[in-house]
């Protein structure tokens, strides 16, 4: 279990995330993800960063287990989830999603944050909160589709296809599988081909011009999840996911 950075010429660095057998990630993945991609963007010969993820899926989101065990846990998860998606949003230098297969819960938080997504055939996005006893992520989902479909999959929990998403433009290229990696890679490459200090400038332009506050508004989702674990629905929910069961 890992997240590791490796560098494609001087200027583009790839962080992968390596949690099998689904990425689903504990706290310490999370923190993980940030560190590394705090540290890719704040070298000053990288201009273009790439999130990428190795095995079945972009990310399954929350190691449910580990909160299913230790409900104290879910305050741990909620900051290091905060984290990461913080740490994408706030890069110094653009931030490109490379999402295969899943991408469910905290993985829509990753990409949603990203500055662009490219996606292979096979990708699929999603909120599966409200059958897992949570609640967060509706505001990154917001920046991948419209906000009737939005709230129409968060209220369904259903998932939304890589083609349905270039369809409304949020996913820039939807290529196979097997190329999914160069696809990213040539448009990291075509960014960091700008000026390394006009990107850096641009990319703090153009968060300081969003009409959303991605960190305000995951805050306040996760507000209710709290209240959800406190209320007792999330055991209960979370309990039905791990028998296999609906109550």
């Amino acid at each position: 279990m890992s997240v590791s950075t490796s560098r494609h010429g001087t200027a583009v660095a790839v962080v992968t995330v390596d949690f099998p057998p689904v990425n689903a990630l504990p706290s310490r993945g999370w923190y993980d993800i940030a560190a590394a991609v705090r540290a890719a963007g704040g070298d000053p010969a990288v201009r273009c960063v790439v999130l990428a993820a190795a095995g079945r899926g972009f990310s399954a989101g929350v190691d449910l287990k580990e909160i299913h065990r230790d409900p104290l846990a879910l305050v741990a998860v909620n900051h290091a989830c905060a984290t990461a998606f913080s740490a994408v949003y706030d890069c110094e230098v653009p931030v490109v999603a490379a999402v295969h297969g899943f991408c469910l819960g905290g993985g829509v938080g990753l990409a949603g944050n990203a500055d662009a997504v490219v996606a292979s055939e096979d990708a699929t996005f999603g909120l599966p909160e409200l059958d897992r006893g949570a609640l967060g992520a509706a505001t990154h989902l917001a920046r991948l589709v419209p906000q009737h479909l939005m709230r129409t999959l968060y209220f369904t929990s259903r998932t939304v296809t890589a083609r349905e998403l270039h369809g409304h433009g949020s996913v820039w290229r939807v290529v196979p599988c097997e190329e999914l990696l160069d696809a990213a890679l040539e448009l990291a490459r075509e960014i960091a081909a700008k000026d390394g200090t006009l990107l850096r400038m641009a990319k703090a332009a153009l968060n300081g011009i969003d009409p959303v506050d991605v960190h305000r508004g995951y805050r306040y989702e996760q507000g209710f999840t709290f209240q959800a674990a406190l209320s007792g629905v999330a055991d209960r929910r979370r309990a039905a996911f791990f028998e296999g069961r609906e109550t």
